[in-house]
């Protein structure tokens, strides 16, 4: 089993950043793609941003410019720069990551607990 736990969440005023951090442990052979998902209020849960193991990213139309994902590799990190927070921004964020947890079995999905994010006027 691969666990992921997040942290780095916490309360902002608009146009502030957090930066999350999010670490895999466990039985862990292989990650391939991380990333961050978020859950607002009332909605589903949707894409911020991913990152592949070769370091190719992926954004969300709507953090493009503004937030930025990065990981570590020796440190199973993956971690999310958030800049310019705006009060959309207000959400759960999530850690996912798809990985093996043994040689010569499926990849599988992961989830963090998740961290909460609020952003103020």
């Amino acid at each position: 089993q691969v666990q992921l736990v997040e942290s780095g969440g916490g309360s902002v005023q608009a146009g502030g950043s957090l930066k999350l951090s999010c670490v895999a442990s466990g039985r862990i052979f292989r990650i391939n793609g991380m990333g961050w998902y978020r859950e607002a209020p009332g909605k589903q849960r949707e894409l911020v941003a991913t990152i592949t193991s070769g370091g190719d990213t992926n954004y969300a139309d709507s953090v493009k410019g503004r937030f930025s994902i990065s990981r570590d590799n020796a440190k199973n990190t993956v971690y999310l720069q958030l800049d310019s927070l705006r009060l959309e921004d207000t959400a759960v964020y999530y850690c996912r990551a798809v990985a093996q947890d043994g040689d010569r079995v499926p990849f599988r999905a992961y989830w963090g607990q998740g961290t909460q994010v609020t952003v103020s006027s």
